[in-house]
Order: structure tokens, then C-alpha cells, then sequence
């Protein structure tokens, strides 16, 4: 429904696409990180799946002006900032005990998150969100 009649609230420029496909490939980095044992990116942000989540919705109300994206994505949004306060609030700082790693890891976790980027973008957000990024 959303789409067939989108409720336009403000036009994005074209470039807020560009920047909302880097801030995604980001995010997808550091999504990828909260699952990747023992890597830097986790032991510096203790929490990168929240940080990913705020950086994913950002990117997508920068590229989004219509009313369905704000309620979707800004939702998402506020979820993850209330969800780090939260955490902040608990004093809870992560996996207790668990270093960095090797930097290999590092680099396993950028080309994962930028390769599963890649992939979605290219293939499967069109086929799951009926959108593609490119167009």
C-alpha cells in the first residue's frame, strides 16, 4: 500500500543515494563484526550490531523521503539509540575477556560485511524488497 500511494514528505538530493550506499556498506561492516569471533572492530565498539543498526537506518532515511520510510527506518532508528542508552545505562560493555584477535580477523570481517553488501545490493534486495538500490 505504501507504495502503490507514497506519502512524500520532503525529495532527497541525488547525492544523499550516494552517501546512503556508502553509510550501508559501513553498516553492513559493522553488523559483521558482532559475529565474527575475537576482531578489533567489536573490542573498540563492544556493541557494533546496535551501531550498524543506527548507521543502516540512517542511511535509508537519508535516501528516503516518504512517510512509510520515515515510520520503518526511524523506528529502527530510535530502537537502536534507545537499546545503546540502555546498555550504557547497565554499564554493560560486551563479551568480557575476549581481545581483539589477530588482524586477520579485521580483514575477515570487512570483506564479509563488504561482500554480503555487494550481494544484496546487487541481487537480493530487488527479489526480497521488490526495490532495487541501483535504479
Amino acid at each position: 500500500q505504501a507504495r502503490q500511494a507514497p506519502v512524500v514528505l520532503w525529495t532527497p538530493p541525488v547525492a544523499m543515494r550516494h552517501m546512503a550506499a556508502l553509510l550501508t556498506a559501513v553498516a553492513f561492516v559493522f553488523i559483521t563484526a558482532a559475529y565474527v569471533p575475537r576482531n578489533g572492530i567489536k573490542a573498540r565498539l563492544h556493541h557494533p550490531m546496535l551501531l550498524g543498526v543506527k548507521t543502516w537506518a540512517l542511511a535509508h532515511l537519508l535516501a528516503n523521503g516518504d512517510l512509510a520510510s520515515l515510520v520503518l527506518f526511524g523506528s529502527f532508528l530510535a530502537f537502536a539509540v534507545y537499546d545503546r542508552i540502555s546498555v550504557k545505562r547497565r554499564g554493560d560493555l560486551g563479551p568480557i575477556g575476549r581481545g581483539s584477535g589477530p588482524w586477520i580477523n579485521d580483514l575477515i570481517v570487512v570483506a564479509l560485511g563488504v561482500a554480503l553488501y555487494v550481494g544484496i545490493v546487487l541481487y537480493l534486495h530487488e527479489l526480497l524488497i521488490g526495490v532495487s538500490p541501483l535504479a
